[in-house]
């Protein structure tokens, strides 16, 4: 198979940032990168484009970098409580999800993508539980919630039921 190698004019997911040079195959470079204007062709116009590329792609990071630790501070002084129904023993109805966190936290009025909240399974009890939230590769917090009852916890009627047959 025939392969190219291209300027990246903008960051794609898994092949590299905006000023690399990469190879890749010939159809992709034609078919994708050319007309969506992520790529242009390596000449020898396009190889003094690097350097101002590069210093382009370094500001955009540090201005990246900036905001995500500035995203993070807030975050950290952020308080978040789930208020839910719950049946007899304190069981949950439903789940928290990260789609709930998400709505919570854009209610404090913090933006953020909905995909950075990382919450391993979906919460089913009460008490306090942790969300890992990144907002870059090299910044991420862990968002601490409570999940409690709306309505008193009444103890589950299987006990009750034990002491009556004794």
């Amino acid at each position: 198979m025939a392969n190219t190698e291209v300027l990246l004019l903008k960051p794609v997911d898994g092949l590299g940032g905006e000023g690399d040079q990469v190879k890749v195959r010939a159809g992709y470079a034609r078919n994708f990168l050319l007309p969506q204007g992520c790529a242009a062709p390596m000449t020898v116009a396009n190889r003094k484009r690097v350097d101002a590329l590069r210093k382009r792609r370094a500001e955009r990071q540090a201005s990246e970098l900036n905001g995500a630790q500035e995203l993070a501070k807030q975050l950290e002084k952020l308080s978040i409580a789930f208020a839910v129904t719950t049946g007899e023993g304190g069981k949950m109805f439903g789940a928290i999800t990260s789609a709930d966190l998400h709505e919570k936290i854009t209610e404090a009025g913090i933006e953020l993508d909905r995909k950075k909240i990382h919450l391993y399974t979906p919460v089913k009890a009460l008490g306090n539980h942790f969300a890992k939230i990144k907002l870059h590769h090299d910044v991420s917090v862990e968002l601490s919630f409570d999940v409690v009852s709306e309505n008193p916890i009444e103890e589950s009627s299987d006990e009750d039921s034990d002491k009556s047959e004794a």
